[in-house]
């Protein structure tokens, strides 16, 4: 033991002393704050027995409007973040949904034992409060005690104030607590919720029918990723999370619902970075009669019209850099893209042969084998690796590789592409939209492919749907199709690094 003491630092030794000092000064506080609850309740005045309030008012509505509440009498509710009350008399803070409002009481006004009372009363503790709304001195908007109850104990401190929450990961387990600490996260909460909102106005008010899908499947289809499993019990059979909602809303498409969309929650079994969650928001939409440039169309006037809806302008400041939401976004092939940005024009390119030569003198990292890899493959995997992330301002890059969109129309007068697009913007893939196959024959027939490219490890390819494929039998229309990434969007919105950081609350490994 002694020679483990040696071995630590001066600087180690003054911080284990610093933690277990505060660890006790905690649990002093954690006690003390019980002892407090246990005296209330003894005293018949349990602070958990308070079922509602009558509240007449928000912080926000007495500031707003002031002149015509001034001197008149008023009740909030909210929790207690801030006391200074020394003497007869003292200001404190309470935080409601809206945001903060400063109290004053007096002795004078509510007697020697309310004091005394209010006193003892902890940061985190919610209160109601009555009284008569006034201005300070400075100006500011406060209400002047005349009446409070306790309406329930908080038995844990909050972070200090000066250094709040700031570590990420517990930000993310304790979302509760950076909510209440940290005013830019809330506002961020309130974005989102207006943000979905304005797409929900943006597709309503073009008679867009809004509907839900299973999130519950016997096949997990629409998109290439790899899903979470499941048992169902009754009927004896597995089960997958979703993985996206495209094959039932082409379903409702060919039920005769022309134009529909839904915005859910969809499960990828895969990993977790900045970009990325298990579980998270999207929105897709179909529009029969219509094709991908129609959803381009859509596309840049929805982001457009969230963004002057919520933030009042189509331009926003994303990590440092301005970002110009305006119509018309940037189009641009992903041929020209990789031409442009990789040195490679693959209009010239004739085999696959000739394409697995090219991935090989850029060092490409491929997601399969380079013998299994067409001349399709290698543009897109060319385009990710050199042209992703040049896409900084808004920019459709469309006409995909047949190959690597099983569900999407081939390009009216090539059939080595599709007539599919995706949108960018800062390097980061927005959306993904396609003119919609609709040929029950050439769809199985992709279908088929995609199982052998299950069958060579690709286990994240698309399964057979063959009720799907006997939907489009019955008859479907020519129709656009777009998903776009909520959660993405909102990152943008909010100039957030993280899709964490617009997750009221992302997936955590368990802590041990």
């Amino acid at each position: 033991m002694s020679n483990e003491k040696e071995s630590l630092t001066k600087e180690e030794i003054k911080l284990q002393r610093l933690q277990a000092k505060a660890e006790a000064e905690m649990n002093d506080l954690l006690k003390e704050r019980r002892q407090k609850l246990s005296d209330l309740q003894a005293a018949g005045k349990d602070p958990f027995d308070v079922y509602s309030v009558e509240r007449t008012h928000t912080s926000q509505q007495i500031k707003e409007n002031y002149d015509e509440l001034e001197d008149k009498t008023v009740t909030v509710a909210g929790r207690l973040m801030s006391k200074r009350v020394h003497g007869k008399a003292g200001f404190s803070d309470i935080f409601d949904r809206y945001g903060k409002i400063q109290l004053y009481i007096k002795i004078d006004d509510v007697g020697e034992e309310k004091l005394k009372a209010y006193k003892t009363f902890d940061i985190g503790d919610f209160v109601s409060i009555t009284g008569r709304v006034f201005k300070t001195k400075t100006g500011e908007v406060s209400i002047h005690i005349t009446d409070f109850e306790l309406l329930s104990k908080s038995l844990k401190p909050l972070p200090e104030k000066f250094h709040g929450l700031k570590d990420p990961d517990l930000r993310y387990r304790q979302r509760y607590v950076d909510l209440i600490i940290n005013q830019e996260v809330r506002d961020t909460f309130f974005k989102r919720t207006a943000i979905i909102k304005a797409i929900r106005e943006f597709l309503d008010n073009r008679e867009y029918l809004e509907v839900e899908t299973p999130i519950l499947s016997p096949i997990a289809g629409g998109a290439a990723a790899r899903p979470f499993d499941t048992h169902h019990n009754a009927l004896d059979i597995d089960m997958y999370l979703r993985i996206a909602t495209e094959l039932y809303l082409k379903r409702l498409i060919v039920g005769g619902f022309e134009k529909v969309y839904e915005i859910g929650k969809n499960f990828r079994n895969e990993g977790i970075d900045v970009r990325h969650n298990p579980e998270f928001t999207m929105i897709e939409l179909y529009e029969a009669y219509a094709d991908y440039n129609d959803m381009m169309e859509i596309t840049e006037n929805m982001v457009a019209y969230v963004c002057e809806k919520v933030l009042g302008t189509t331009k926003v400041t994303y990590q440092g850099t301005e970002i110009d939401f305006k119509p018309p976004w940037k189009r641009i092939t992903m041929v020209d893209a990789v031409k442009e940005y990789a040195g490679v024009d693959f209009s010239e390119i004739k085999s696959d042969e000739e394409a697995r030569s090219i991935a090989k003198e850029k060092g490409l990292e491929l997601k399969k084998n380079l013998e299994d890899c067409t001349k399709g493959d290698i543009l897109n995997e060319l385009f990710e690796a050199f042209g992703e992330e040049k896409m900084i301002q808004p920019t459709f890059v469309y006409d995909y590789p047949v190959e690597i969109s099983p569900l999407t129309k081939k390009k009216r007068g090539n059939e080595d592409f599709t007539e599919r697009f995706e949108g960018f913007i800062y390097g980061r893939e927005l959306c993904n939209a396609y003119s919609e196959l609709n040929d029950p024959i050439v769809q199985k027939d992709r279908f088929v492919q995609q199982l052998r490219e299950r069958e060579l490890g690709d286990d994240e390819a698309y399964m057979m749907d063959d009720d799907f494929i006997n939907a489009l039998e019955i008859g479907m229309p020519p129709t656009g199709g777009l998903g776009i990434g909520i959660d993405r969007l909102i990152m943008f919105l909010t100039d957030a690094y993280s899709i964490r950081d617009v997750i009221l609350f992302p997936t955590m490994k368990p802590l041990a």
